[in-house]
């Protein structure tokens, strides 16, 4: 379980991503990114968040900032769920649970009573060297998308 804070610089990662594509992290500085983990493509919450995310993308360009869903599912999952809701950002793919180890977003989960290993809803701002400025982890998902987008436009003013 990764111990990662407000200050720290973020864990660099390359991974695939839909549409075939790549993503490396330290290939963004100089733009601010949201990267969100979510645990599946395609269920209720991960869906409204992933949503929510797309719905409020202009207002995050605005303020020169990328955003990447991250999540354990296959590249092609990845292709059918942004293609379903029409989701215009990338999705990372990180089957061998690298990237989320790292992130600490790997967790025990328990539903029912079982206990289970499941990515924890969690979200972090990294700013434009590469160093983390906001974590948000066991995200609710309503109105979290607003508190992100509100938490960067603050530290935009304050810059």
């Amino acid at each position: 379980m990764s111990d990662l804070k407000i200050g720290d610089k973020a864990p660099d990662f390359t991974l695939a991503t839909d549409g075939d594509g790549e993503i490396t992290l330290s290939d963004l500085q100089g733009k601010k990114v949201v990267l969100y983990f979510y645990p599946k493509d395609d269920t209720p919450g991960c869906t409204k968040e992933s949503c929510s995310f797309n719905e409020n993308l202009s207002a995050f360009n605005k303020i020169n900032t990328d955003v990447i869903g991250m999540s354990k599912c296959s590249v092609k999952k990845h292709n059918k769920f942004k293609e379903k809701y029409g989701l215009n950002f990338t999705l990372a793919s990180d089957e061998d649970n690298d990237t989320c180890e790292r992130y600490g977003t790997f967790v025990e989960k328990s539903m029912y009573g079982k206990k289970y290993m499941g990515i924890e809803r969690s979200t972090f701002i990294i700013n434009e060297q590469g160093i983390i400025t906001h974590i948000w982890r066991k995200v609710k998902v309503p109105n979290h998308v607003e508190e992100v987008l509100d938490a960067i436009q603050e530290n935009s003013k304050a810059a």
